[in-house]
């Protein structure tokens, strides 16, 4: 929840939370503050600390099953007390530990190398983004290696100017958002769900809860502009879908006749997001405008180079694309290995147990060799 200067718990302490996210059970590693929620959790003698841990881990959608489903949801400690775990030779449960915190420890290890990688990976993009979109002739001596782009007939025009139209949208509430019924985008899911470009909206409404209903279409640029983060604050995305949408409140939508996908990424660009966070002060909410947005300048050579732009930008967005999502996959899968080697250390078959724990001892006799 934040920060406190004392503490009440020590380190390596096992807690669940009984209000909120009721249930979910964590390791505490520093000393830290319980407040009146966090429940926190002792074994006695007979029972290895961290082996605990891992055995109310295994039942953590057991638990969270038997949350009470009131405002807000709370687990009962009647249900804590009478929960069972498996409960081997104190011996064998520190050889468990120890196959768990090792495999905790690669998959962090794992974790960490995809994660610098995808940072690279990005990185490079938001370069050679950055530099196709950069009309000064003088720029390009830097990367003789990159496709040129026409620096001729370019004009810097504000959002304003190139704007057919341009307003706000009208407010849907979370409750009034369902799995069917009109497309419509809320401000936070440009944030949190869509990418530069979207063709199909991830959230329904029923129209009739919007009496003020503001549409975007194929082609539309949408702007988000209530955030916090000043440094993302006004992140746009172009819809290149074909059906008539609803726009949420705090979007604005942009109407031109320029190409979308370009567009997009001009708004995208290092250049653009500073013109969308000149002015703005850090708080816990940031806000844009319409005034602000329209002041926003960008480049706009003729159409069929914006095109040829876009199209060598997106070949490199998608790859970029197909690196992040294949990390959350392959973290997914060591997750799910993880877990299997849980499930079997923690369970009654001796067989497939004392099997995991001599392919675990062989893994590690190698990795010893290895160094």
């Amino acid at each position: 929840m934040g920060y406190f200067d004392n503490y009440n718990r020590n380190e390596n302490t096992i807690t669940i939370s009984s209000y909120g996210a009721a249930g979910y059970v964590g390791f505490q590693t520093e000393k830290f503050w319980a407040n009146d929620v966090c429940l926190s959790v002792y074994p006695n003698n007979n029972v290895d600390n961290k082996y605990l841990y891992y055995a109310l881990t295994a039942q953590q959608n057991y638990i969270y099953a038997n949350t009470t489903k009131a405002i807000p949801d709370h687990i009962p400690t009647s249900f804590l007390n009478e929960l069972e775990i498996p409960l081997p030779d104190l011996l064998i449960q520190r050889e468990i530990v120890h196959i768990l915190d090792s495999f905790t420890l690669l998959t962090a290890e794992l974790t960490a190398e995809l994660t610098a990688e995808l940072t690279a990976r990005r990185q490079q993009y938001e370069f050679y983004r950055d530099y196709l979109l950069n009309f000064e002739a003088d720029s390009y001596s830097l990367a003789d290696d990159i496709e040129k782009v026409n620096v001729s007939n370019v004009e810097y025009k504000k959002i304003g100017d190139i704007a057919t139209d341009i307003y706000r949208g009208a407010g849907i509430k979370r409750t009034e958002v369902s799995e069917e019924g009109t497309p419509c985008v809320r401000y936070g899911e440009i944030y949190t769900t869509y990418n530069v470009t979207f063709d199909k909206c991830v959230s329904h409404t029923n129209p009739d809860f919007v009496p003020n209903k503001k549409w975007f279409e194929h082609g539309d640029i949408l702007f988000a502009i209530t955030g916090e983060s000043v440094e993302e604050i006004a992140k746009s995305c172009a819809y290149l879908g074909n059906d008539k949408c609803l726009a949420g409140g705090d979007i604005v939508v942009l109407k031109h006749k320029q190409n979308p996908k370009y567009l997009a990424y001009a708004l995208s660009t290092t250049n653009a997001q500073m013109q969308k966070s000149k002015g703005k002060v850090k708080s816990k909410v940031v806000h844009s405008s319409v005034p602000a947005i329209c002041d926003i300048v960008v480049p706009i050579p003729p159409l069929e180079e914006q095109e040829r732009i876009a199209n060598l930008i997106e070949k490199f967005d998608l790859l970029c694309n197909n690196i992040a999502n294949g990390l959350p996959a392959e973290i997914d899968a060591r997750q799910k290995q993880y877990e299997y080697y849980r499930d079997v250390l923690l369970s009654f078959d001796e067989e497939r147990r004392s099997h995991l724990v001599k392919v675990e001892r062989e893994r590690e006799s190698c990795a010893a060799v290895k160094r």
